[in-house]
């Protein structure tokens, strides 16, 4: 268990690199210039994050920790599954689009990533919520969790498009409602 203290250090280290991740992607994320702007020691960072990867999985945990807040608080409201999924992935687009620079370095660092990353498995946990009114990844059947799945790395797939400038907000929006509909209509 983490001491408050330690859990402040964290927080400033993750600040500090997303920060810094938001000016110049994931190059701009050296271990030494978050260290210095977090105001802890390089081996303090190193013990926290062994490496730059597991950085950047932190960074992208925690804004899947502002999007589930954010559904806590504010659920979706739409009548069917399809429906209820596209509100979270268009919510999640446009927080990620907030900091473009931050979204295209986390996306493409998860997608070129080695490192075990949850992010993937942690947006079908999400959708399953939504969609399925509560289903839970332990309840849910392998087809359903696949299906889940599948539109997560469909809306992945659409956002790094976004970012390189080849589809328009709109555009993506439409994708998802017709991949959504389709994947999650036995839901």
């Amino acid at each position: 268990m983490r001491t408050r203290s330690q859990r402040q250090r964290r927080r400033r280290i993750l600040q500090a690199a997303a920060a810094l991740a938001s000016r110049g992607g994931v190059e701009a994320m050296q271990m030494r210039t978050v260290a210095e702007r977090a105001g802890v020691a390089l081996g303090t960072l190193y013990r926290y994050f062994p490496s730059k990867m597991d950085l950047v999985v932190a960074v992208v945990s925690e804004e899947i920790d502002l999007l589930e807040a954010s559904i806590e608080r504010r659920p979706p409201g739409a009548a069917t599954p399809a429906g209820r999924a596209v509100d979270v992935l268009m919510r999640a687009t446009r927080g990620l689009m907030r900091e473009p620079e931050l979204a295209d370095a986390l996306i493409r660092s998860l997608v070129m990533s080695e490192v075990e990353a949850p992010f993937g498995d942690r947006m079908a946990g999400l959708l399953l919520r939504v969609a399925g009114g509560g289903l839970m990844v332990e309840n849910a059947s392998e087809e359903q969790f696949g299906l889940a799945s599948s539109l997560s790395g469909v809306w992945v797939q659409e956002l790094l498009e976004m970012l390189h400038g080849r589809r328009t907000y709109d555009q993506i929006q439409r994708r998802i409602e017709l991949a959504a509909s389709r994947l999650l209509a036995d839901f």
